[in-house]
């Protein structure tokens, strides 16, 4: 399957921007069943100061803003090639030892909600794929997907005590709970294509866990299976920050305004 994506974020700033740089991780892995035919990062209003591969294997791009500019954008075009995996990944790579993935985070710090999650799946076999289904499940039962609850700083914790959440937080309680029975995991951002849409409000976000003899395996467990060929795994790391699509940091213009465009299609 060949997917489209075009995807722009546009910031609006409430004062002229005096310094600014911004950190893109918005071009896909080259990865088992996914390939990249044709990928253009551009922007607006400001310009490509460093391109390199970070600890996770993440393409990223640092972005310069123009001084006193009051609105920038970027935006990226391309086309990926898909064939179906059933989520499987594959065998571990990269320069990061598995043991890494075993470790916390802030975002994915492991407290009462995230135990009371793994107490209840106490008889599963950690070394069967099919404890990271019934993870995935027994998460989307106790958080139910809804927006507007969380935000792009919420813990895992901050979400099973609010009862409900987005794609990320689902991601992080995942990652928090297989990692607290012993699975390395990590946090994937990329997109999806809809089927029963193209316009799309925000790209997406699932987990990977690694299993002896098979490697790591994806579990979006907002939607209840794993990733198939709809999916482009773009950035992975150990929680949001290190895989978010667009951070950075700025001088001036105190506010700020968003605006996301995104289509996905075949």
């Amino acid at each position: 399957m060949r997917l489209r994506v075009d995807h722009e974020t546009r910031y609006c700033y409430d004062a002229p921007v005096a310094y600014g740089l911004q950190q893109v991780r918005l071009r896909p892995k080259e990865t088992r069943g996914q390939k990249v035919l044709d990928w253009t990062v551009s922007v607006e209003g400001g310009s490509s100061q460093l391109r390199y591969d970070d600890h996770n294997g993440n393409h990223v791009e640092l972005i310069g803003i123009e001084p006193g500019r009051t609105e920038t954008a970027i935006r990226c075009v391309g086309m990926v090639e898909n064939t179906s995996s059933d989520g499987v990944v594959g065998e571990h790579r990269g320069l990061l030892p598995l043991w890494h993935f075993r470790r916390s985070s802030d975002l994915t710090k492991a407290g009462e909600g995230v135990r009371a999650i793994v107490e209840g799946l106490s008889q599963t076999d950690t070394s069967q794929v099919s404890t990271g289904h019934a993870l995935s499940a027994a998460i989307l039962e106790r958080v139910g997907y809804e927006g507007g609850n969380t935000h792009a700083g919420s813990t895992a914790e901050e979400a099973i005590s609010g009862g409900t959440g987005v794609c990320q937080d689902h991601a992080h309680i995942f990652c928090s709970a297989a990692r607290l029975m012993g699975l390395p995991a990590r946090y994937v951002s990329g997109y999806l294509m809809m089927n029963d849409r193209v316009e799309q409000d925000a790209s997406h976000a699932w987990a990977e866990a690694h299993f002896e003899g098979i490697g790591w395996v994806g579990f979006d467990i907002s939607n209840g299976y794993s990733p198939d060929e709809r999916y482009i795994r773009v950035a992975t790391g150990i929680d949001f920050r290190e895989a978010s699509p667009i951070n950075g940091m700025r001088m001036g213009g105190s506010g700020e305004g968003v605006l996301v465009s995104l289509r996905v299609e075949q």
